[in-house]
Protein backbone atom coordinates (compact mmCIF):
# COMPACT_ATOMS: atom_id res chain seq x y z
CA UNK A 1 0.00 0.00 0.00
CA UNK A 2 1.16 3.63 -0.54
CA UNK A 3 -0.32 6.76 1.28
CA UNK A 4 -0.35 9.86 -0.48
CA UNK A 5 -1.18 13.60 0.59
CA UNK A 6 -3.04 15.56 -1.79
CA UNK A 7 -5.04 18.89 -1.67
CA UNK A 8 -8.28 17.76 -3.65
CA UNK A 9 -10.24 19.72 -5.73
CA UNK A 10 -11.82 22.09 -3.24
CA UNK A 11 -8.39 22.85 -1.86
CA UNK A 12 -8.82 20.32 1.59
CA UNK A 13 -5.97 18.18 2.57
CA UNK A 14 -6.95 14.21 2.04
CA UNK A 15 -4.99 11.03 2.44
CA UNK A 16 -4.94 8.84 -0.28
CA UNK A 17 -4.21 4.82 -0.04
CA UNK A 18 -3.18 3.38 -2.94
CA UNK A 19 -2.45 -0.01 -4.62
CA UNK A 20 -2.94 -2.18 -8.01
CA UNK A 21 -6.41 -2.30 -7.46
CA UNK A 22 -6.88 1.47 -7.92
CA UNK A 23 -6.53 4.64 -5.52
CA UNK A 24 -9.35 6.18 -2.49
CA UNK A 25 -9.49 8.85 -0.35
CA UNK A 26 -9.25 7.14 3.05
CA UNK A 27 -12.26 8.67 5.38
CA UNK A 28 -11.93 10.73 8.32
CA UNK A 29 -8.45 12.02 8.24
CA UNK A 30 -6.63 14.88 6.43
CA UNK A 31 -3.05 13.39 7.12
CA UNK A 32 -0.40 10.61 7.10
CA UNK A 33 0.39 12.05 10.83
CA UNK A 34 -2.92 11.66 12.27
CA UNK A 35 -3.88 8.38 9.94
CA UNK A 36 -0.28 6.87 11.36
CA UNK A 37 -1.59 8.26 15.24
CA UNK A 38 -4.21 6.55 15.15
CA UNK A 39 -2.96 3.43 14.10
CA UNK A 40 -0.41 3.70 16.59
CA UNK A 41 -3.45 4.26 19.56
CA UNK A 42 -5.41 1.00 18.26
CA UNK A 43 -2.36 -1.29 18.28
CA UNK A 44 -2.89 -2.15 14.59
CA UNK A 45 -1.11 -1.75 11.33
CA UNK A 46 -1.61 1.07 8.81
CA UNK A 47 -3.47 -1.41 6.30
CA UNK A 48 -5.83 -2.06 8.81
CA UNK A 49 -6.01 1.31 10.06
CA UNK A 50 -7.41 2.47 6.25
CA UNK A 51 -9.66 -0.67 5.93
CA UNK A 52 -10.63 0.23 9.45
CA UNK A 53 -11.62 3.46 8.40
CA UNK A 54 -13.11 3.02 5.07
CA UNK A 55 -13.20 4.54 1.50
CA UNK A 56 -14.35 7.90 0.99
CA UNK A 57 -14.53 7.77 -3.18
CA UNK A 58 -12.13 7.21 -5.89
CA UNK A 59 -8.97 9.43 -6.33
CA UNK A 60 -7.47 9.97 -9.53
CA UNK A 61 -4.01 10.41 -8.80
CA UNK A 62 -3.18 10.96 -12.47
CA UNK A 63 -5.37 14.45 -12.40
CA UNK A 64 -4.29 15.00 -9.18
CA UNK A 65 -0.39 15.28 -9.80
CA UNK A 66 -1.31 17.12 -13.38
CA UNK A 67 -3.12 19.45 -10.87
CA UNK A 68 0.00 20.07 -8.61
CA UNK A 69 -2.20 19.16 -5.91
CA UNK A 70 0.77 16.38 -4.50
CA UNK A 71 1.94 17.03 -0.96
CA UNK A 72 4.92 15.63 0.63
CA UNK A 73 3.82 12.10 2.21
CA UNK A 74 4.62 13.61 5.51
CA UNK A 75 4.47 17.04 7.56
CA UNK A 76 3.66 18.02 10.82
CA UNK A 77 1.22 20.91 11.59
CA UNK A 78 4.81 22.19 13.80
CA UNK A 79 7.76 22.36 11.55
CA UNK A 80 9.58 21.70 14.55
CA UNK A 81 8.43 18.72 15.72
CA UNK A 82 10.21 17.31 11.97
CA UNK A 83 13.42 16.27 12.22
CA UNK A 84 15.41 15.95 8.82
CA UNK A 85 18.35 13.52 9.14
CA UNK A 86 19.98 11.31 7.32
CA UNK A 87 23.40 8.74 7.08
CA UNK A 88 26.04 8.55 4.60
CA UNK A 89 28.57 6.17 3.06
CA UNK A 90 25.64 3.34 3.50
CA UNK A 91 25.80 2.39 0.15
CA UNK A 92 28.29 -0.30 -1.85
CA UNK A 93 30.23 1.87 -3.99
CA UNK A 94 29.34 5.19 -1.97
CA UNK A 95 32.85 5.48 -1.26
CA UNK A 96 33.92 6.70 -4.34
CA UNK A 97 32.58 9.55 -5.02
CA UNK A 98 33.32 10.44 -1.66
CA UNK A 99 36.40 9.50 -1.91
CA UNK A 100 36.94 11.36 -4.88
CA UNK A 101 35.79 14.75 -3.40
CA UNK A 102 38.21 14.21 0.01
CA UNK A 103 41.00 12.88 -1.64
CA UNK A 104 42.71 16.08 -2.78
CA UNK A 105 42.94 17.35 0.82
CA UNK A 106 44.45 14.26 2.42
CA UNK A 107 47.89 11.78 1.88
CA UNK A 108 47.55 9.89 -1.48
CA UNK A 109 49.33 7.31 0.37
CA UNK A 110 46.56 7.33 3.01
CA UNK A 111 43.30 6.62 3.32
CA UNK A 112 40.57 8.88 3.49
CA UNK A 113 38.59 9.17 6.73
CA UNK A 114 35.85 8.59 4.48
CA UNK A 115 37.42 5.34 3.21
CA UNK A 116 37.72 4.06 6.86
CA UNK A 117 34.04 4.69 7.36
CA UNK A 118 32.43 2.98 4.66
CA UNK A 119 35.05 -0.17 5.10
CA UNK A 120 34.02 -0.07 8.61
CA UNK A 121 30.30 0.02 7.81
CA UNK A 122 30.89 -3.34 4.93
CA UNK A 123 32.64 -5.45 7.48
CA UNK A 124 30.25 -4.43 10.77
CA UNK A 125 26.86 -2.36 9.06
CA UNK A 126 25.24 -6.05 9.27
CA UNK A 127 25.52 -7.34 12.42
CA UNK A 128 23.50 -10.79 14.02
CA UNK A 129 19.78 -10.34 15.30
CA UNK A 130 19.67 -8.58 18.36
CA UNK A 131 22.87 -6.67 17.78
CA UNK A 132 24.35 -3.38 17.35
CA UNK A 133 26.53 -3.04 14.43
CA UNK A 134 28.89 -0.47 13.25
CA UNK A 135 27.45 3.23 13.84
CA UNK A 136 27.45 5.14 9.94
CA UNK A 137 28.10 8.69 9.64
CA UNK A 138 25.14 10.63 10.49
CA UNK A 139 24.23 14.36 10.06
CA UNK A 140 21.19 16.91 10.60
CA UNK A 141 19.32 18.84 7.83
CA UNK A 142 17.08 20.66 9.81
CA UNK A 143 13.56 20.64 10.65
CA UNK A 144 10.22 20.40 9.17
CA UNK A 145 10.65 24.22 7.62
CA UNK A 146 13.07 22.34 5.10
CA UNK A 147 10.65 19.78 3.78
CA UNK A 148 10.40 20.11 -0.29
CA UNK A 149 7.03 18.64 -1.96
CA UNK A 150 6.86 17.36 -5.13
CA UNK A 151 7.17 19.60 -8.32
CA UNK A 152 8.35 22.26 -5.37
CA UNK A 153 11.25 24.20 -6.17
CA UNK A 154 14.60 22.96 -4.58
CA UNK A 155 16.32 26.62 -3.30
CA UNK A 156 19.92 26.92 -2.41
CA UNK A 157 21.25 29.62 -0.21
CA UNK A 158 22.21 32.66 -1.71
CA UNK A 159 25.33 31.98 -0.07
CA UNK A 160 25.80 28.60 -1.36
CA UNK A 161 28.01 27.03 -3.70
CA UNK A 162 26.26 24.04 -5.55
CA UNK A 163 23.02 22.80 -5.42
CA UNK A 164 22.96 18.88 -6.35
CA UNK A 165 20.85 15.84 -5.92
CA UNK A 166 21.02 12.77 -4.22
CA UNK A 167 18.71 10.25 -4.93
CA UNK A 168 17.72 7.98 -2.35
CA UNK A 169 15.55 6.65 0.00
CA UNK A 170 13.94 8.13 3.18
CA UNK A 171 12.42 6.19 6.39
CA UNK A 172 9.39 7.88 8.04
CA UNK A 173 8.78 7.52 11.17
CA UNK A 174 6.66 8.69 14.22
CA UNK A 175 7.38 8.83 17.79
CA UNK A 176 4.74 7.18 19.91
CA UNK A 177 2.68 8.21 23.20
CA UNK A 178 5.48 5.97 25.17
CA UNK A 179 8.41 6.91 23.16
CA UNK A 180 8.84 4.06 20.92
CA UNK A 181 9.98 4.88 17.15
CA UNK A 182 7.20 3.32 14.30
CA UNK A 183 8.86 3.48 11.16
CA UNK A 184 5.36 4.22 8.88
CA UNK A 185 7.24 3.73 5.49
CA UNK A 186 9.81 4.56 2.73
CA UNK A 187 9.52 7.47 0.03
CA UNK A 188 11.79 8.51 -2.41
CA UNK A 189 13.57 11.38 -2.06
CA UNK A 190 16.44 13.94 -3.34
CA UNK A 191 19.04 14.62 -0.21
CA UNK A 192 19.89 17.93 -1.80
CA UNK A 193 23.36 19.16 -0.35
CA UNK A 194 26.23 21.41 -1.55
CA UNK A 195 28.80 19.17 -2.39
CA UNK A 196 31.49 22.30 -3.37
CA UNK A 197 31.29 23.20 0.05
CA UNK A 198 31.63 19.49 1.09
CA UNK A 199 34.60 19.04 -0.72
CA UNK A 200 36.63 21.85 0.50
CA UNK A 201 36.98 20.44 3.44
CA UNK A 202 35.05 17.35 5.04
CA UNK A 203 34.55 18.98 8.34
CA UNK A 204 31.97 21.53 6.23
CA UNK A 205 29.75 18.22 5.47
CA UNK A 206 27.59 19.75 8.15
CA UNK A 207 27.58 23.31 6.35
CA UNK A 208 26.83 21.34 3.30
CA UNK A 209 23.99 19.09 4.46
CA UNK A 210 22.32 22.25 6.15
CA UNK A 211 19.79 22.39 2.75
CA UNK A 212 16.37 21.64 1.49
CA UNK A 213 15.37 18.10 0.94
CA UNK A 214 12.58 16.86 -1.27
CA UNK A 215 10.09 13.82 -0.91
CA UNK A 216 8.18 11.70 -3.43
CA UNK A 217 4.76 11.49 -3.04
CA UNK A 218 4.44 8.36 -2.36
CA UNK A 219 4.87 6.78 1.46
CA UNK A 220 5.44 2.84 0.73
CA UNK A 221 4.42 1.06 3.65
CA UNK A 222 4.68 -2.82 4.68
CA UNK A 223 8.20 -4.90 4.56
CA UNK A 224 11.03 -2.38 2.72
CA UNK A 225 11.75 -4.37 -0.90
CA UNK A 226 15.23 -5.61 -0.46
CA UNK A 227 16.28 -4.44 -4.32
CA UNK A 228 14.81 -0.57 -5.28
CA UNK A 229 16.40 0.11 -8.56
CA UNK A 230 15.78 3.47 -10.24
CA UNK A 231 16.98 6.18 -12.57
CA UNK A 232 18.46 9.72 -11.34
CA UNK A 233 18.42 12.68 -14.33
CA UNK A 234 19.05 16.29 -15.08
CA UNK A 235 17.21 18.31 -17.91
CA UNK A 236 18.49 21.55 -19.01
CA UNK A 237 16.03 23.40 -21.35
CA UNK A 238 14.19 20.36 -21.54
CA UNK A 239 17.03 18.45 -22.36
CA UNK A 240 18.49 15.20 -20.26
CA UNK A 241 22.36 16.59 -19.66
CA UNK A 242 22.33 13.23 -17.67
CA UNK A 243 21.33 10.39 -16.39
CA UNK A 244 22.55 7.39 -14.09
CA UNK A 245 21.46 4.27 -12.62
CA UNK A 246 20.72 4.12 -8.92
CA UNK A 247 20.60 0.87 -6.50
CA UNK A 248 19.33 1.31 -2.87
CA UNK A 249 17.67 -1.31 -0.60
CA UNK A 250 19.63 -3.53 1.94
CA UNK A 251 20.88 -5.75 -0.70
CA UNK A 252 22.62 -3.13 -1.92
CA UNK A 253 23.81 -1.55 1.52
CA UNK A 254 26.31 -2.20 3.79
CA UNK A 255 24.37 -1.36 6.31
CA UNK A 256 21.29 -2.98 7.65
CA UNK A 257 18.09 -0.46 7.71
CA UNK A 258 17.55 -1.43 11.78
CA UNK A 259 21.55 -0.67 12.26
CA UNK A 260 20.78 2.58 10.43
CA UNK A 261 17.78 2.96 13.10
CA UNK A 262 19.58 1.94 15.61
CA UNK A 263 21.87 4.55 15.47
CA UNK A 264 19.57 7.01 14.94
CA UNK A 265 16.93 6.27 17.51
CA UNK A 266 19.37 5.61 20.39
CA UNK A 267 19.37 9.12 21.38
CA UNK A 268 16.84 10.16 23.61
CA UNK A 269 15.91 13.09 22.48
CA UNK A 270 14.92 11.72 19.33
CA UNK A 271 12.17 9.79 21.26
CA UNK A 272 9.87 12.43 22.08
CA UNK A 273 6.34 11.47 21.59
CA UNK A 274 4.59 12.83 18.62
CA UNK A 275 7.64 13.95 16.17
CA UNK A 276 8.12 12.92 12.82
CA UNK A 277 11.58 12.00 11.48
CA UNK A 278 12.39 11.84 7.99
CA UNK A 279 15.91 9.67 7.84
CA UNK A 280 17.49 9.95 4.64
CA UNK A 281 19.64 6.27 3.89
CA UNK A 282 22.06 7.50 1.33
CA UNK A 283 23.05 7.10 -2.11
CA UNK A 284 26.34 5.91 -4.17
CA UNK A 285 25.04 8.55 -7.68
CA UNK A 286 25.60 11.55 -7.86
CA UNK A 287 26.01 13.89 -11.08
CA UNK A 288 28.56 15.74 -8.75
CA UNK A 289 31.50 12.92 -9.40
CA UNK A 290 30.71 13.07 -12.99
CA UNK A 291 31.85 16.42 -13.15
CA UNK A 292 28.62 18.27 -13.51
CA UNK A 293 27.74 21.73 -12.35
CA UNK A 294 23.96 22.06 -11.97
CA UNK A 295 22.81 25.50 -12.74
CA UNK A 296 19.32 27.34 -11.77
CA UNK A 297 16.06 25.91 -13.60
CA UNK A 298 17.74 22.44 -13.84
CA UNK A 299 15.16 19.96 -12.99
CA UNK A 300 16.30 17.14 -10.89
CA UNK A 301 14.42 13.79 -11.45
CA UNK A 302 14.11 10.60 -9.96
CA UNK A 303 12.04 7.70 -9.95
CA UNK A 304 12.17 3.84 -8.58
CA UNK A 305 10.05 0.91 -8.91
CA UNK A 306 8.06 -0.08 -7.16
CA UNK A 307 7.23 3.65 -6.19
CA UNK A 308 4.54 4.74 -9.36
CA UNK A 309 4.99 8.35 -9.41
CA UNK A 310 8.52 10.23 -9.73
CA UNK A 311 9.90 13.03 -8.23
CA UNK A 312 11.00 16.27 -10.44
CA UNK A 313 11.80 18.99 -8.75
CA UNK A 314 13.65 22.53 -10.23
CA UNK A 315 16.79 23.94 -8.77
CA UNK A 316 16.68 27.29 -7.75
CA UNK A 317 18.34 29.99 -5.72
CA UNK A 318 16.69 32.12 -2.81
CA UNK A 319 17.49 35.98 -2.36
CA UNK A 320 20.49 36.95 0.19
CA UNK A 321 19.04 37.48 3.74
CA UNK A 322 22.05 39.83 5.58
CA UNK A 323 21.59 38.45 9.46
CA UNK A 324 22.47 41.39 11.65
CA UNK A 325 22.79 40.03 15.52
CA UNK A 326 22.04 42.60 17.99
CA UNK A 327 23.27 43.04 21.45
CA UNK A 328 20.48 43.12 24.37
Amino acid sequence: MRLIQVRDENGARRVVAASDDGAVYVRGVDSTRALAWAAIENGVTLAQAVEAMGADGDADLTGLAAGGRLLAPIDHEDPAHLILSGTGLTHLGSAEGRDKMHRAAADAEKQTDSMRMFLEGVEGGKPAAGQAGQQPEWFYKGDGSQLVGPGDALSMPAFARDGGEEPELAGIYLIGPDGTPFRLGLTLANEFSDHVTERHNYLWLAHSKLRQAALGPELLTGTPPQDVQGTSRIRRDGAVIWEKPFLSGEANMSHYLSNLEHHHFKYALFRRPGDIHVHFFGTATLSFSDGIETREGDVFEIQAAPFTLPLANPLARAADAPVTVKQL
